[in-house]
């Protein structure tokens, strides 16, 4: 499925992320307030059942985003401990 980002649900759930995430980037050292993107922790290709649930998305700035590429799966343990306080 390809994403729509007018889609409500998807908009509704980048909204609360960057909201829960105090529009900052949650990559430890970070701490960007600036081209923000919402990154899916699990995968949206793979992981359809949580494409909208803001507890798999974390805030992150443009350049930690692209620094993770390819890299996701290793971020997945600790973005879940960062979003989970």
């Amino acid at each position: 499925m390809k994403r729509n980002f007018d889609d409500p649900a998807y908009k509704q759930c980048r909204t609360e992320t960057l909201k829960r995430d105090k529009y900052t980037c949650q990559m430890p050292g970070c701490n960007h307030k600036k081209q923000l993107q919402v990154h899916h922790i699990k995968k949206w290709a793979s992981a359809s059942a949580l494409r909208f649930d803001p507890m798999n998305c974390i805030t992150l700035c443009r350049h930690c985003h692209y620094s993770i590429k390819g890299k996701e799966s290793h971020y997945e343990a600790l973005f879940m401990e960062i979003i989970n306080g």
